[in-house]
């Protein structure tokens, strides 16, 4: 069974956005650590857009072979 995952931005430093991709447990709860980017981004927008990249490649990996 899959569990939801969360894209969320985080902005550690004043213009610096980074994504990162959680995995949740089936209320939503008790996020795990996915992936994160390597680099920060210059824009929120930027940050959002190479974010949902990675979960699209992330749901594409665990669909698995033919169900793409």
């Amino acid at each position: 069974m899959n569990h939801p995952i969360e894209l969320t931005i985080e902005e550690p430093l004043p213009g610096a956005y980074v994504w990162q991709l959680l995995e949740t447990d089936d209320k939503g709860q008790s996020p795990r650590l996915l992936r994160r980017a390597f680099d920060a981004e210059d824009s929120y927008e930027t940050a959002l857009s190479a974010g949902q990249r990675a979960l699209r490649s992330e749901i594409r990996e665990r669909a698995g072979p033919g169900r793409h």
